[in-house]
């Protein structure tokens, strides 16, 4: 087991604006993930694992541009998964480095990065793993900028709609898998 908040504060100083932010918004999404995990009862899941990443999934916010929820770094948002990926690489944490790169929406595609031209390496972000896919699904129910109040599933697939219909379809297969 490792100390995600010995890592977190090594980024984040403690009791600071978006220190706070990502405590809460993983908090949330590492109970919601923990209650999917028990829920589908899947034999072998790693549930000391899905808690650790789901802690960590947003360690890279810090160094992109998104001033509404207090980061003021210089790369775009969407960047935060791969520099998360940097980041606990870094520690030695090769799973848990995975999932911060392939939370991002319910993952992306080579061919969606190069198609919208995203600022990200070419290669398949999309979860694998059974641990990977329910974090990432409990991720699309809190928004770190809208509270600490769970989305309905109207709003996640409002919010996922964006992304076209694809996407659409994949949230509403780990939903009626998930049920949450």
């Amino acid at each position: 087991m490792i100390d995600p908040k010995t890592i977190i504060d090594k980024y984040y100083p403690p009791g600071e604006p978006l220190s706070v932010l990502l405590w809460e918004h993983g908090g949330r999404v590492r109970d919601k993930a923990l209650v999917v995990a028990k829920r589908i009862g899947e034999p072998g899941l790693d549930l000391a694992f899905i808690a650790e990443a789901a802690l960590l999934h947003d360690i890279g916010i810090f160094q992109t541009d998104a001033p509404r929820i207090h980061c003021r770094g210089e790369k775009p948002y969407v960047c935060h998964g791969i520099i998360g990926r940097e980041i606990l690489e870094g520690h030695a944490l090769p799973r848990h480095a995975l999932v911060c790169e392939r939370h991002v929406g319910t993952g992306l595609t080579v061919e969606e990065i190069e198609q919208r031209r995203l600022p990200l390496p070419l290669r398949d972000m999309t979860p694998q793993s059974l641990e990977e896919i329910i974090i990432c699904y409990a991720d699309k129910f809190f928004s770190k900028s809208n509270g600490n109040r769970e989305l309905s599933l109207e709003e996640v697939l409002q919010q996922v709609r964006r992304y076209g219909p694809q996407k659409v379809e994949i949230f509403m297969a780990w939903h009626r898998r998930f049920g949450a």
